[in-house]
């Protein structure tokens, strides 16, 4: 029995794809065959593999193309498809890429837009295949190309020279959207490396017993607790950064005790002291 027939005979229809699939790259009538493996490289850096083209120019396995693919010349670059400007669109959810933006809601085609860091939660909702489109060197998609679009998408940029090439575009545009089709990069979970509260609360609890053993004014010594409970809470600090400060105060609360000042670090100047440090 066929895996989409039920019991009785009848077929089912096939479910549609996750919303979570992403979306295809389509470049439209690119120049040169060396930006075409540049878009291919960046989709295999930020991890996309569908390789839409049309009207593309040659793309010889011994040409440009390939040499600056990359690795993406194993799989991304030789495994793209050539299809018709009608076919992305008809069967797409179709995001353009353009530099040039309308300045208001008075003309539509290029009006309004998103930044790709925008795109990134919308695109994620979007249960329909989706592409991203981008155009020619120089002059990008057209007028008439972008108004059959149904998203439009633009980099933001300096003013004087907003437009980029067609490699430095998708590089930008994918990186910012790699959240479609990565669910892990190279780099380790800053969350997964912060110290364990228990670390972090005997660290705490050593700057107090430093304090203690300096002789820090009583009546100051629970605002600088919190001062240093504000200052470790934003360093997000490792295991090993806290430990080590840990043992750090525990030391110096030690020499601390057995100064002969009784508790009194010695000082190698005056102390100007904090601008208005009182305690309130």
């Amino acid at each position: 029995m066929n895996e989409n027939e039920d019991p009785a005979g009848e077929k089912e229809e096939p479910a549609p794809g996750p919303a979570g699939d992403p979306p295809v790259v389509a470049v439209v009538d690119a120049k040169t065959p060396g930006n075409v493996g540049t878009v291919a490289r960046a989709m295999k850096n930020f991890g996309f593999s569908d390789l839409k083209l049309v009207d593309p120019p040659p793309i010889d396995e011994d040409g440009e193309a390939y040499g600056f693919a990359g690795h993406a010349r194993r799989d991304v670059l030789p495994n793209h498809d050539v299809i018709t400007f009608e076919d992305l669109v008809e069967n797409h959810h179709t995001v353009a890429t353009t530099a040039i933006t309308n300045e208001d809601a008075t003309s539509h085609v290029r009006y309004p837009f998103a930044t790709p860091a925008d795109l990134a939660e919308e695109l994620a909702a979007v249960e329909a295949p989706t592409a991203l489109v981008f155009g020619r060197e120089g002059t990008g998609l057209s007028n008439d190309e972008i108004a059959r679009m149904d998203r439009v998408c633009s980099i933001p940029a300096s003013p004087e020279y907003p437009v980029l090439n067609l490699g430095q575009a998708a590089t930008v545009v994918l990186y910012e959207l790699r959240g479609l089709a990565l669910e892990e990069t190279q780099l380790p979970d800053p969350e997964l490396e912060r110290a364990d509260e228990a670390n972090v609360d005997r660290l705490l609890d050593r700057f107090d017993a430093l304090l203690s053993a300096i002789d820090h004014p009583e009546e100051k010594r629970a605002k600088a607790g919190r001062l240093m409970r504000r200052v470790v809470g934003r360093a997000h600090l490792t295991d090993r950064e806290a430990i080590t400060l840990t043992g750090i105060f525990r030391k110096a609360g030690e020499r601390a005790a057995e100064s002969p000042n009784g508790g009194e670090l010695p000082r190698e100047g005056p102390d100007p002291g904090p601008s208005g440090s009182d305690d309130r």
